[in-house]
């Protein structure tokens, strides 16, 4: 009897909507986790809208739609939600669901700052025990086709592997589209992927968004541009002057 592959197993996904991004000093106001049990069935939504406390700036509005006045009305204090959030994760760890997290250390990192700020915790305390299994369609697709020409946004990845995609800069579309990205993926590269476990993805997606982050590196310096590339994945590590 022919086991079930990872991509065709259960899944779970999260996606935030931010003020900006600077993953040190920008904060969340919506986000959202979604879990599928299997291809085709309909995923279960949560949703989280916060009121960050601080200003959201015209530019990121223009992006999500999300005002301060519509948040002051209707999000909720940060740290309740943060711990909300974390915990939210840490059972789809439990339940041995993987993490789809399209360019997680934007997401993850952002998360990790927002719990250190509001709940004087981290994301590594919550996974001590039971580790992150996290699938990132931007890394998977960028090291599985890696000569392949184009963008490489979720609009982007979404339209070359034919997912279906509606109200893009939404937190649970975002994340439900991240998610049936994952599952083309491993579909398209099945020889390579099925025999690998989420787990080993994992290490393996740290080792390959490293080498992606040394080739955009050099390509930076070449062009004469000062850019920084974080090479951690999928969580960068926290600064010395963190956001207070």
């Amino acid at each position: 009897m022919r086991m079930t592959c990872w991509y065709e197993g259960p899944m779970s996904a999260f996606d935030t909507e931010t003020t900006g991004v600077d993953v040190e000093t920008d904060r969340i106001v919506s986000a959202a986790v979604v879990v599928q049990d299997a291809p085709g069935s309909r995923p279960r939504v949560r949703r989280w809208l916060v009121n960050p406390g601080v200003p959201v700036p015209a530019g990121a509005t223009a992006v999500h739609g999300l005002t301060d006045e519509h948040l002051r009305r209707n999000g909720r204090w940060p740290s309740p939600v943060m711990d909300e959030i974390v915990r939210e994760l840490a059972d789809q760890s439990m339940a041995g669901r993987p993490l789809v997290v399209m360019n997680a250390p934007f997401d993850l990192t952002l998360l990790d700052r927002e719990l250190r700020r509001h709940r004087a915790s981290s994301l590594d305390h919550w996974f001590e025990c039971v580790p992150l299994r996290v699938l990132d369609p931007r890394v998977l697709d960028k090291h599985l086709d890696r000569y392949r020409k184009g963008g490489r946004t979720l609009t982007d990845l979404c339209a070359h592997y034919e997912v279906e995609f509606q109200e893009a800069h939404d937190a649970a579309a975002d994340a439900v589209a991240s998610l049936e990205v994952v599952r083309a993926v491993g579909r398209r590269f099945a020889l390579r992927l099925e025999r690998l476990s989420p787990a080993e993805l994992h290490t393996l997606q740290a080792v390959w968004h490293a080498a992606q982050a040394r080739g955009l590196q050099a390509w930076f310096a070449r062009s004469g541009s000062e850019e920084s590339v974080d090479p951690a994945w999928p969580l960068r590590p926290e600064l010395p002057a963190a956001a207070a």
